[in-house]
């Protein structure tokens, strides 16, 4: 088998799981992580159609179901905090709506998947790729701290704003599409009443202001919850690496937004979890360039507000590592094998994304509230398959192969 070096640019969900099945079939991947360590981070993630089947293969089930966060559902709440429409769990199939039945912390499946990977695969945290030079032998790789090394593949597993697609594809512009809205996320202490309800307070817009969203998810440990808030806000100037500019800016769009809100602000310049991003897609025609290759968001984010990102990484992975295995190594045919795989489920997860917009938590007016919860309401009386958007049919568009079974060319 060829070609059994492989650097891995990222340890999040993609890259952690890459790692996991790339030593399984015998290759010998090395991980670089911009992080001093394994990532933190209390935001929730939901686990999906097809990519439970990647966990079963992983042998990863019983821990990811001890890590869940239990949740009853949805609801939209007025300013007093009482439900004026919700979602209840069962109203969708185990896949389909806004409230998945595998939902656990980011953080947790972070350290699930990243306990799964053999020891012997090296890590290298607290560092990053600067520069990608490809050989049509290898790829040479300089790194911001440590000496430059050559390896037989590169995996941009990296993220939206990924490094080694900048070096090796081209300029983020290129890839990046914003979809016009902001998402902010950090773990709080509250003694809202979630009774395992999310709950979600919408200010609609007016007066030439966006509607806004402030929301509560509760998290296993009682009196804790995620604290999330979701805006517009065009031409928002800052640097990703600017946590406090990014919590100011927070800060100043929700200060005048009544229930909880003032009181997870009050939590917010202390959070030492918190996320803060533009609502992006990354679309691109290709996933592989000579021998470097994209996985997961690097390559084909949805929208972090889709609810199917964790689901594409974890089957992306799969399909990526799988087909390198079969074909021996040989990145010239499992590259196009990978993308023939997983294009369907991309470009459909996209699609949902953009035809499902911003879910309702961004009207412009009143009007336009009052009409989300009417729809919100006659959902329990609606078929399932209309129920869930599509959701659930988009997260089982792929039927995974048994690589195991292969016989590496």
């Amino acid at each position: 088998m060829e070609n059994r070096d492989i650097l891995i640019s990222g340890g999040g969900i993609a890259g952690a799981t890459l790692a996991h099945w790339l030593r399984r079939y015998g290759f010998r991947p090395t991980v670089v992580e911009r992080a001093a360590a394994p990532r933190s981070g209390g935001y929730a993630v939901d686990i999906r159609g097809t990519a439970r089947e990647v966990v079963e293969r992983m042998n990863l089930v019983q821990e990811v179901r001890r890590a869940r966060i239990p949740g009853r559902g949805m609801a939209f709440i007025n300013e007093a905090g009482k439900s004026v429409a919700n979602m209840s769990a069962e109203t969708f199939g185990p896949s389909g709506g806004p409230v998945a039945e595998w939902a656990l912390l980011r953080t947790d499946l972070a350290r699930i998947l990243h306990e799964s990977v053999p020891d012997d695969v090296e890590h290298i945290y607290d560092d990053t790729v600067t520069e990608v030079r490809q050989h049509r032998d290898g790829v040479v790789v300089e790194f911001e701290r440590g000496e430059s090394r050559r390896f037989d593949l590169l995996v941009g597993a990296d993220g939206v704003h990924s490094t080694v697609r900048r070096l090796a594809f081209g300029p983020e512009e290129r890839y990046v599409r914003d979809l016009g809205s902001y998402i902010a996320l950090h773990s709080v202490v509250t003694d809202a009443p979630l009774d395992g309800w999310q709950l979600m307070y919408t200010v609609p817009g007016g007066a030439g202001r966006s509607g806004r969203t402030a929301a509560l998810r509760p998290l296993v440990q009682p009196g804790r919850a995620v604290a999330g808030y979701f805006f517009r806000a065009p031409g928002l100037l800052y640097d990703r690496r600017d946590i406090t500019t990014q919590k100011n800016i927070l800060a100043r769009h929700f200060a005048d937004v009544g229930w909880e809100v003032p009181d997870m602000l009050a939590q917010l310049h202390d959070a030492d979890d918190f996320y803060f991003d533009r609502v992006e897609q990354v679309r691109a025609k290709s996933w592989s360039n000579e021998r470097a290759v994209l996985v997961g968001d690097s390559g084909f984010c949805a929208s972090p507000m889709s609810g199917i990102g964790t689901s594409l990484a974890l089957v992306g992975a799969y399909l990526l590592a799988g087909e390198l295995f079969r074909a021996g190594g040989n990145h010239r045919a499992a590259y196009p094998a990978y993308e023939q795989g997983m294009r369907q489920f991309a470009d459909r997860a996209q699609e949902f994304a953009r035809t499902s917009g911003d879910g309702g938590l961004l009207p412009d007016t009143p009007k336009q509230m009052w009409l989300r919860n009417q729809s919100v309401r006659v959902l329990p009386f609606l078929p399932r398959r209309l129920v869930g958007r599509g959701l659930e049919k988009v997260a089982d568009t792929v039927v995974l192969d048994d690589y195991t079974d292969a016989t590496p060319r």
